[in-house]
């Protein structure tokens, strides 16, 4: 008897393992999936006495990335970002990072986005959900997040995710 409950501790900890080593870690669950893209108004990094809003966008198909001059998965990214931003626009939102660290990553690897804004102290990233760099959002027409990428932007994850729901919030 005294050795039953460690065992039965033992293996509900094994059975919760278990459960989530078989999850994808790149689909955490956004609260924000099909509800209105949180408001904001952020310096862009190339101007910063000019605001850029996500209101601004309403009436457009548009994808908000999420990237950072720290963020080595988004350095991976970042080449494929030149194709995907000819079929739709592409904002950048840059996280927690310092404005001439951006910048100078931009000029180093080109710039892909319409434009960029700063987030340098988080806030907007929280309202989002953001986890960490990079993470991608789909917002249609409307200003509703239909889809959230958490991680690498593969042209996989592009071709099979994003493009397909691109085409159809673009029909409507």
């Amino acid at each position: 008897m005294r050795y039953l409950i460690p065992l039965v501790l033992f293996v509900v900890v094994v059975v919760f393992l278990a459960i989530g080593l078989t999850r994808d870690p790149s689909k955490l669950p956004s609260a924000l999936l099909d509800k209105p893209a949180p408001a904001f108004r952020l310096p862009q990094l190339k101007e910063p006495e000019k605001t850029f809003s996500a209101e601004e966008m309403r009436g457009k198909v548009w994808m908000l990335n999420v990237w950072a001059s720290w963020c080595v998965e988004c350095r991976y990214e970042h080449p494929g970002f030149f194709e995907i931003a000819k079929t739709v626009p592409v904002y950048g939102l840059n996280y927690k990072d310092r404005p001439e660290d951006a910048s100078s990553w931009l000029a180093e690897l080109g710039d892909p986005y319409v434009l960029s804004v700063s987030d340098i102290e988080g806030r907007v990233g929280m309202d989002y959900g953001v986890y960490g760099a990079p993470e991608t959002y789909l917002i249609d027409k409307g200003g509703t997040i239909r889809y959230k990428h958490v991680g690498v932007v593969t042209p996989e994850v592009w071709s099979k995710n994003f493009l397909p729901l691109i085409q159809e919030l673009n029909r409507q």
